[in-house]
């Protein structure tokens, strides 16, 4: 079985901040257009929402918000570009989804109700002879 690695096609560099801008906002149109066949190919309707999805993914873009170098937008711009296709081609596993874009978002972690200083095997161990 071979594997033909796809490349990401790099557009040429952005003129201005606001052509930056512009690809930024086609990058996140395409990706909230994708998202209903995300949502089919990782089974994640009894997980999460589309909704849900839409806004971890404007709460990524968000997170750049700051940045104002073109350069450094094309770059993310790449990056994202990558993630998207990484996404929609099914390169990912379900699990790498839900816990990229579900369980950060809505809080969910794992082992919310345990208190790691409360073990009572790890205070039989740290009082025991053994060190």
């Amino acid at each position: 079985m071979s594997f033909m690695m796809r490349a990401v096609k790099v557009p040429p560099p952005s003129a201005s901040l606001e052509e930056a801008r512009h690809r930024v906002f086609d990058l996140f149109r395409s990706a909230c257009r994708s998202l209903p066949t995300v949502m089919e190919i990782y089974t994640l309707n009894d997980v999460v929402t589309v909704s849900q999805l839409r806004s971890a993914i404007s709460s990524e873009f968000r997170n750049n918000a700051h940045i104002t170098d073109p350069k450094v937008i094309d770059m993310l711009l790449i990056k994202g570009q990558e993630e998207l296709s990484n996404v929609v081609e099914h390169a990912k596993q379900r699990h790498h989804i839900i816990g990229q874009y579900v369980v950060d978002r809505t809080g969910m972690h794992h082992g919310a109700g345990k208190d790691p200083s409360t073990s009572q095997f790890l205070d039989n161990f740290y009082t025991s002879n053994y060190f």
